[in-house]
């Protein structure tokens, strides 16, 4: 066994997991029991990474505000979960596609197959980051053991032009964090089928995606309250939750909430802020960009 083979030398994900050794000699029920136990470790190591979720959120605002974009750039299961944190931006917070960006390696191609060897092209990454990324951007690289050589091409691509860089692992330390100003690392421990980092690690790099997007739209006030208020009205179940948002904070019959939302092209802020003050829709969107979108502080200002 070479050296790098040896279980100490690998990353924890890549090690064989004690507590699930005699998997397949199980009972279907006591084989899924055994999966959930291991799934419980997932929460707990989110939790902890926690205060570097923060400093990630704050520092990605802060480039967001200034008009950089955020991206990602993953692979196999790190960058499927990457492109679908990004795809989910525009209909759930009204951003616009570019703002939040997915890279993967292989391609979109990779998002149905497995590209062969796609991950372990460095010089991709590098291409990728240096043709998309700019000064002012926050790039994110999601790779759970740490080392993909696609993500870590990027990664140091992007920090060379002067982006921000973040990643988000299941390890501590490995050659992603070394490129990367702010390190996020849940660490789940062997996943429960030796190497399979789409299970926990996986489920821990969901969570921490959600939370960093989540979060700086809330901060970016595409959120009022626990409110979806940028939503994009684009189908009748997203159309009837734009009329509940408008009846609860513009305190109105339905009809008026609807014609509201009609005229303003389904954009619950600017129905809400023209029923609330009483203005047309071209004034409401004033209020709106001269309060950097902030509902609440038009609303509570009455």
């Amino acid at each position: 066994m070479h050296d790098a083979e040896h279980p100490e030398h690998l990353p924890p994900t890549e090690r064989e997991n004690p507590r699930t050794s005699g998997l397949d000699a199980l009972s279907t029920l006591d084989l899924v029991r055994a999966l959930d136990i291991e799934n419980r470790a997932v929460l707990p190591a989110v939790e902890a990474a926690a205060p570097h979720v923060a400093r990630a959120v704050d520092a990605i605002v802060e480039r967001l505000r200034k008009g950089g974009h955020l991206h990602y750039f993953g692979a196999g299961t790190s960058g499927r979960l990457a492109m679908l944190d990004a795809a989910e931006c525009p209909p759930t917070f009204g951003t616009l596609p570019e703002l939040v960006q997915g890279h993967i390696a292989g391609g979109r191609e990779a998002l149905y197959h497995a590209v062969e060897g796609a991950e372990d092209d460095r010089g991709a990454g590098e291409r990728e980051a240096r043709e998309t990324v700019d000064a002012g951007d926050a790039v994110v690289g999601v790779s759970a053991g740490g080392g993909a050589p696609y993500v870590v091409g990027a990664l140091e691509a992007a920090r060379a032009r002067g982006a921000l860089t973040i990643a988000v692992q299941c390890v501590e330390g490995g050659a992603l964090a070394a490129h990367a100003e702010i390190v996020i690392a849940a660490v789940v421990g062997p996943e429960a089928i030796a190497g399979s980092t789409r299970m926990k690690a996986g489920s821990a790099q969901k969570l921490i995606l959600n939370a960093l997007s989540t979060a700086s739209m809330v901060r970016l006030n595409k959120v009022y309250g626990n409110l979806m208020v940028d939503v994009r009205a684009s189908n009748a179940k997203l159309r009837a939750r734009a009329v509940r948002l408008v009846r609860t904070l513009a305190r109105c019959d339905e009809a008026s909430a609807r014609a509201a939302l009609e005229h303003s092209g389904w954009e619950v802020k600017v129905a809400v802020v023209a029923l609330r003050r009483g203005v047309d829709d071209a004034s409401a969107r004033v209020l709106l960009a001269e309060s950097a979108g902030s509902l609440r502080s038009l609303l509570e200002e009455r």
